[in-house]
């Protein structure tokens, strides 16, 4: 199939809105180092070196709707209490997602701790509630969640059963959809699938499908089986099965099937892949796709999450790469925004890679920046390069310069073997964005003392090293350009 085609509807889902409803909780991740056993216990030590927080559960599907550039109504509830807090202001910091978080003091936000030593994960420790949800509460969100169901393209129930879409909820939301013609997309949980009755789409994984089947689900033909009788008791157009390594099964009402292998690359973490195939699924559902469609897209998405560390998320820009007939590790193009660097950055430092940064217009590339990067990349195992935007190097050069584009200068430097990483920024210096990426080593050419680098005192506060690397004589860009205009006069 020319994948290629789909590539419009990706673009397309700027111009959507989607409705997500479901289990918020915050998910945080405690990452270190393991160097000795406790003489306590046979057990290992972790010595923490950092900590993060992010929105999860039905707060990740959130994630990913924005990543991929829908605007995005999350009516979740959560406790009255610091977590709940620090996940509605996580949420706030997107303005394309408009968080409805209804308090209930009786219960606590959910909490999910995963300790990581490295890319491998250690343990996770659980802080949840398992009681009802204060009736008040819930009839207020449910008012909420079908007030002007009919102005999105898709809606969500992301389901974990912490009680958001118990008792009836989910049945009365999906009623209320499937009269105003907008499709539903459920990610299950549990055995009672009588809750969903009537969705457009269900995406169980092979476990959870097995648990509702009531029955075992070890290959294609057992899943498929699995499937129709699941969609046909319950009214179901259709059901997405993730099955891992296996790639995903698409069974539809009518009785189609479809197999979607795997996308193949290197697999870091599989946490919140669930979660990207749902938001991309309903992304493109409400961009126009069909349902298989809808499927290839979400595949590709899930192959793009699994290579980044922790509950992550998948870009438009990614998928849209990915899309293009291009090698997935391809895809994974150079040059990043300041959120798809910071990924990748984690993932680096969490393999134990050290992170260079260097920085310059780069205007007219010569051997003199070759071998600048080159040395750069010698002082780390990845190197990043901040490049001054177009309106930056103008304040910085004069209004003749720059004789190449941002667009052209950054193609050119992501050519360079030496060079991990573009990241545009448009500030006149890259202190803001050294202080963003958190860089490991920082690489100036040695006509700076190490005290006039900018962010010099950044890197070296956290631990990291300043290089000044050896310049080439003779190469310039300024006189280059000087050359060429007393040649045409």
């Amino acid at each position: 199939m020319d994948r290629s085609r789909l590539i419009p509807l990706v673009e397309n889902i700027e111009e959507t809105r989607v409705l997500v409803i479901g289990d918020a909780m915050l998910d945080r991740f405690v990452n270190g180092a393991v160097e000795r056993i406790s003489p306590e216990a046979p057990i290992p030590v972790l010595r923490v070196t950092s900590e993060t927080s992010m929105p999860g559960g039905a707060g990740n599907v959130v994630r990913n709707l924005a990543a991929l550039g829908a605007r995005v109504t999350f009516i979740a509830v959560c406790g009255d209490d610091a977590p709940g807090r620090e996940l509605a202001d996580a949420l706030s910091g997107d303005a394309r997602i408009d968080a409805d978080l209804y308090t209930d003091p009786s219960r606590p936000t959910t909490i999910k701790v995963r300790y990581l030593a490295g890319n491998q994960q250690m343990m996770r420790a659980d802080w949840e509630a398992d009681q009802a949800i204060d009736t008040k509460t819930a009839d207020a969100m449910l008012r909420a969640a079908t007030a002007d169901i009919g102005t999105y393209g898709a809606v969500v129930l992301s389901d974990y059963d912490k009680g958001v879409l118990s008792e009836g909820r989910a049945r009365v939301i999906i009623e209320a959809a499937r009269a105003a013609g907008v499709p539903v997309i459920v990610d299950p949980k549990g055995d009672g699938y009588e809750r969903y009755h009537g969705a457009t789409l269900i995406t169980p994984n092979r476990k959870e499908l097995e648990q509702a089947a009531g029955k075992a689900a070890s290959d294609g033909d057992a899943i498929c089986a699995a499937a129709r009788d699941l969609i046909a008791e319950h009214g179901l157009s259709g059901m997405l099965v993730t099955r891992s390594a296996d790639g995903m099964t698409l069974v539809s009402d009518a009785g189609d099937i479809h197999h979607l292998a795997a996308e193949t690359r290197e697999v870091f973490d599989v946490s919140g892949a669930g979660d990207t195939v749902v938001a991309a699924v309903a992304a493109m559902l409400a961009s126009g796709a069909g349902t298989k469609d809808a499927a290839c897209v979400a595949n590709t998405a899930a192959g793009i999450v699994v290579a980044k560390v922790g509950t992550a998320v998948c870009h438009a820009a990614e998928l849209v790469a990915a899309l293009h007939h291009k090698d997935l590790s391809d895809a994974e193009a150079k040059v990043l925004t300041d959120t798809q660097a910071l990924e990748r950055i984690s993932r680096w430092q969490r393999q134990g890679l050290k992170v260079g940064f260097t920085n310059g217009c780069f205007d007219l590339l010569h051997p003199g920046h070759v071998s600048l990067l080159a040395q750069a990349r010698a002082a780390c195992d990845r190197l990043i390069v901040g490049l001054n935007s177009d309106a930056s190097v103008k304040r910085l050069k004069g209004e003749e310069r720059p004789v190449q584009n941002e667009a052209a200068r950054s193609a050119v430097l992501a050519s360079l073997a030496s060079v991990d990483m573009v990241v545009i920024f448009a500030e006149d210096t890259p202190f803001e964005l050294i202080e963003r990426l958190h860089p490991d080593v920082l690489v100036k050419g040695a006509d700076y003392t190490v005290e006039q680098v900018v962010g010099a005192d950044l890197v070296t506060g956290w631990g990291g090293e300043v290089v000044l690397a050896q310049l080439k004589d003779g190469f310039s860009t300024t006189a280059t350009i000087a050359r060429l205009n007393k040649n045409k006069s």
